[in-house]
């Protein structure tokens, strides 16, 4: 953590018990989309600068294990987002892309927005993989009237 001072009030009320809750739920939901999300716009990725998405590819971009990207995969596949072809990598199904371009789409919105607040380029479309998955749309469509404005 930099030496960044952020002032903020001692002891903020806490919400009712239901209002915290729901905002609890609403981050552990994200964390678990964000997972089917980073894969599926990394196979959409693939697929369109070289015609395939291998799962040792995708393992490798992700930094995660072999096995690891096939658990994931067998799991895209599970929800209808992916199907994987032998010897032929995998490959998204409609569904899979729709998702990929929406969350292609979230991403930039959220790194046009931080590089308008002066955030450096690097450092902005790395927080964007974090953001991009947790901000609700009503949020997201802040950001856009905030950017047509600017």
């Amino acid at each position: 953590m930099s030496g960044l001072m952020i002032e903020s009030p001692t002891h903020a009320a806490l919400p009712a018990e239901p209002t915290q809750a729901s905002r609890f739920g609403k981050a552990r939901s994200a964390q678990s989309g964000a997972l089917l999300e980073d894969y599926v716009e990394l196979i959409s990725d693939l697929l369109a600068s070289g015609g395939e998405a291998r799962p040792t590819d995708i393992a490798r971009r992700l930094g995660v294990a072999h096995a690891t990207a096939i658990k994931t995969i067998g799991r895209l596949k599970r929800e209808g987002l992916a199907v994987a072809k032998p010897y032929r990598g995998v490959f998204l199904t409609e569904a899979g892309e729709q998702l990929a371009v929406r969350v292609r789409a979230r991403h930039r919105l959220v790194v046009d927005l931080l590089l308008a607040v002066g955030v450096p380029v690097e450092a902005a479309e790395s927080d964007a993989e974090g953001i991009e998955h947790h901000v609700s749309d009503v949020t997201l469509e802040a950001f856009a009237r905030f950017l047509r404005r600017s």
